[in-house]
C-alpha cells in the first residue's frame, strides 16, 4: 500500500479512506480513561468544511475529517491518506 502525504494529494470530497494519525489514542469503551495508539483510522474527508467559518479556518485549518464515532479529527492531525483497498471477490 502507498500512502499518500496531505501536502502532496487530498482525497476526493467526501471519499472514505484509511487516515494515519501519528500517536492517536482512542479510548477503550467501559474502560476508566485506557486507551491504545491506533495510528490508522477510517475517516471521511471534507473538502472546504469551514469554508464559511475564518476562524475555525485559522485555528483548524479548511478541510475536515469526520470519523465514525467519536472519532473526528482536524484537518491538521492526518499526516497521510491512503484509498480503502476492496474487499475479496464474491465467488
Amino acid at each position: 500500500m502507498n500512502w499518500i502525504d496531505i501536502n502532496d494529494q487530498l482525497p476526493e470530497d467526501e471519499q472514505r479512506v484509511l487516515a494515519y494519525i501519528p500517536k492517536n489514542k482512542v479510548f477503550l469503551p467501559g474502560k476508566d480513561l485506557q486507551f491504545e495508539i491506533r495510528e490508522v483510522i477510517v475517516l471521511r474527508f471534507l473538502k472546504d468544511f469551514y469554508i464559511d467559518r475564518p476562524d475555525k479556518q485559522e485555528k483548524h485549518g479548511l478541510h475536515f475529517w469526520q470519523g465514525e464515532g467519536n472519532s473526528n479529527h482536524f484537518f491538521a492531525d492526518v499526516t497521510h491518506w491512503a484509498p480503502i483497498p476492496e474487499g475479496p471477490s464474491a465467488v
